[in-house]
């Protein structure tokens, strides 16, 4: 396989674990340097060690996206460490479950509606903002890919500013393609993947059972998706084989907004 990110400086938000981390590690092994990013600074101290166990180049930055103030000291770090930036994958996010048990519209309280939003849309902006101009001078095809969701599509329950702050992240990723030229930019939206995310989701609702039904039924692959299925379409928008791909969203998700139905079997 080619090396599709051979020496592009990549960050990774939300690293340590799940989709980031499965990213992080993809894009190290197509010749990319890492930088891992994440709250958890152990995990996060795991993933940069996995990469760098296997010959590849990575870092290890803590960062919540929520804080401008660390958000500016990731890309400092950055920049200090490999003299500029290439890629950024905006990943880190999380579900409402997180926060709080009431996740209806109605119930959720003001504080659990307030740390979604910051991490899943306006963290998104603030990482976009600060490493701007980075990406701006990159000769080496600068590039933006941003974590949506099914939920960026469609409406689901126990996910009311999970599934607005996603929708936002489609919006925002195509104003960004615009504003940024040449720098291109583009989201993805997973279906349920095999995440701590997903576990949380499933396991804060009344029927657990149903719940877990609910991940995988609609799917057309009738399974979860795993996350080094949605790294490889991660390093793929990233590389220069995706050059006159940007502005838009791509759907990964088995097929299952494809009709939302019901299998018999």
């Amino acid at each position: 396989m080619a090396l599709q990110l051979q020496d592009k400086i990549c960050i990774v938000t939300g690293s340590a674990d799940g989709i980031g981390k499965a990213t992080a590690l993809e894009m190290a092994r197509r010749g990319g340097r890492v930088v891992v990013t994440d709250v958890n600074d152990t995990l996060g101290a795991e993933t940069t060690k996995a990469i760098q166990d296997s010959g590849g180049d990575a870092i290890y930055i803590h960062c919540d996206v929520r804080s401008a103030d660390e958000v500016q000291a990731l890309v400092k770090g950055t920049v200090d460490r490999y003299g500029g930036i290439d890629v950024l994958h905006n990943n880190a996010g999380v579900h409402e479950s997180a926060f709080a048990t009431d996740l209806s519209v109605d119930g959720l309280p003001l504080e659990a509606w307030d740390a979604v939003y910051e991490i899943n849309l306006r963290g998104v902006w603030l990482c976009t903002k600060y490493a701007a101009p980075y990406l701006k001078a990159s000769t080496r095809g600068p590039a933006i890919v941003n974590a949506s969701s099914t939920g960026g599509h469609a409406g689901f329950p126990m996910c009311p500013v999970y599934t607005a702050a996603k929708h936002g992240v489609i919006g925002l990723t195509k104003v960004t393609a615009i504003d940024l030229v040449p720098v291109r930019c583009n989201s993805y939206s997973p279906g349920s993947t095999d995440t701590a995310m997903i576990r949380s989701y499933t396991e804060a609702a009344e029927d657990k059972e149903a719940a877990w039904k609910f991940q995988t039924e609609n799917n057309l692959i009738r399974r979860l998706g795993d996350p080094h299925d949605i790294a490889k379409l991660v390093c793929f928008l990233a590389s220069d084989e995706a050059s006159w791909i940007t502005g838009t969203d791509v759907l990964i998700d088995g097929g299952s907004l494809a009709w939302r139905g019901h299998h018999n079997d």
